[in-house]
C-alpha cells in the first residue's frame, strides 16, 4: 500500500444522507448509495462528475452519518429530498482500495500506518466520536465501478502528532 499526504480545498456537496448503527448497514446503506448514483442527473452542476463521494463521520454509537454524494459548483440547486455538505479544507493521509484486496485489510492497514506515522486522525472540536482511530473518512468512488468488488480513493483527515 501507498501513503501519500494531501491537502484538498474546501468543497461543497449535495446528496443523500444515511444514519445508523453497523448492524442497519446493509441494506440500508447500498439503497442509498444506489438511490444517488439513479438521482445524480439531477446535479447539473457537478464539478467531477465520474466521482461519486461518500463521507462517513463517526458521530453514532456503534455506527455512523454517511452522505453519498457529488461535489457541486455553488451555483448548484439542491434537489428535493437531498441536503448539502460543506467540506473544510483539510489535509489527508490518501491511499487506494484496489479491486480483488480485502476491504477490513485495506483499513487495517490504513490505521497501522497512522500508528506508526508522524499524523493522527483529525476531530473536530466539539464532536463526539464513536471511532477514536478514523473518525472521518471519505472515500471517492469512480462512477464506472464494479459494486461487488469496488476500487476506490480514501481520504482521512488528518493533523500531525
Amino acid at each position: 500500500m501507498s501513503y501519500e499526504i494531501v491537502t484538498l480545498p474546501a468543497y461543497r456537496a449535495v446528496g443523500l444522507k444515511w444514519e445508523g448503527t453497523f448492524s442497519e448497514i446493509v441494506p440500508n446503506l447500498k439503497n442509498v448509495i444506489q438511490q444517488m448514483e439513479d438521482r445524480a442527473s439531477e446535479l447539473e452542476k457537478k464539478v467531477n462528475p465520474n466521482i461519486q463521494l461518500g463521507l462517513s463521520y463517526h458521530v453514532v454509537e456503534n455506527g455512523f452519518a454517511h452522505y453519498a454524494v457529488y461535489e457541486v459548483s455553488e451555483e448548484q440547486e439542491i434537489p428535493e429530498g437531498m441536503l448539502e455538505i460543506k467540506v473544510p479544507e483539510w489535509t489527508y493521509v490518501k491511499t487506494t482500495h484496489n479491486k480483488g484486496e480485502d476491504i477490513s485489510k485495506t483499513y487495517t492497514d490504513l490505521h497501522q500506518w497512522l500508528f506508526d506515522s508522524d499524523y493522527t486522525a483529525l476531530r473536530e472540536p466539539g464532536v463526539d466520536y464513536s471511532d477514536p482511530y478514523m473518525p472521518i473518512k471519505h472515500e471517492h468512488y469512480p462512477v464506472d465501478r464494479d459494486p461487488n468488488d469496488p476500487h476506490f480513493d480514501i481520504y482521512i483527515p488528518v493533523v500531525k502528532k
